[in-house]
């Protein structure tokens, strides 16, 4: 993918809006209701959410096909990362030489997606991301905080819709469990 860093980093912050309006003059372009293009976009808001896109995060949606699985092709992904940084820099606000996205704009952006199945699919894609590189940054844990609230997912059940109903676990899990069972 040939995606570039923003010229400032970005972060979620878990903030929401105040007197100070931090989320008041942001305004983000309007893409249709659970589209490709509205998906995209929260999986962009992941890779930003530490400040910098690594490099093990793109290879991550790459490696489990999550793009092609949205409908979006890698060409279509960067069109939506710039977008989204080029609203974030008109209208962001700045701490500490970061972008700030409140909670009241994710709830805004995460309400973009109303079906149930594609919302679980976006948070294994963010999780995904968020595991790439082997750390939660503080952004990626309000992202996933504030999607599980809008999306009424389980943040503590999380993990369990990245297995399928019906699989057993690996030989490998099951011996390490001892689980006599081989279903």
């Amino acid at each position: 993918m040939g995606t570039r860093k923003p010229q400032r980093p970005v972060t979620v912050r878990g903030q929401s809006s105040g007197p100070a309006g931090n989320d008041r003059d942001l305004s983000f372009r309007n893409y249709p209701m659970d589209s490709p293009q509205a998906a995209a976009r929260i999986l962009a808001l992941a890779l930003l959410a530490d400040g910098t896109i690594q490099l093990s995060e793109l290879s991550s949606l790459s490696r489990r096909g999550t793009l092609q699985r949205l409908g979006i092709t890698e060409a279509a992904f960067d069109a939506v990362i710039h977008e989204l940084c080029s609203d974030l820099l008109a209208g962001g606000v700045a701490n500490s030489g970061y972008l700030v996205v409140g909670r009241d704009v994710l709830r805004k952006i995460l309400g973009d997606i109303g079906d149930p199945d594609l919302q679980r699919s976006l948070l294994r894609g963010v999780l995904d991301i968020v595991h790439a590189d082997g750390e939660l940054a503080g952004g990626e844990a309000v992202l996933l905080a504030v999607a599980a609230d809008c999306w009424d997912i389980d943040p503590f059940d999380s993990y369990r819709i990245l297995a399928k109903p019906g699989r057993r676990w690996p030989p490998q899990v099951r011996r390490v469990r001892g689980d006599s069972q081989s279903h």
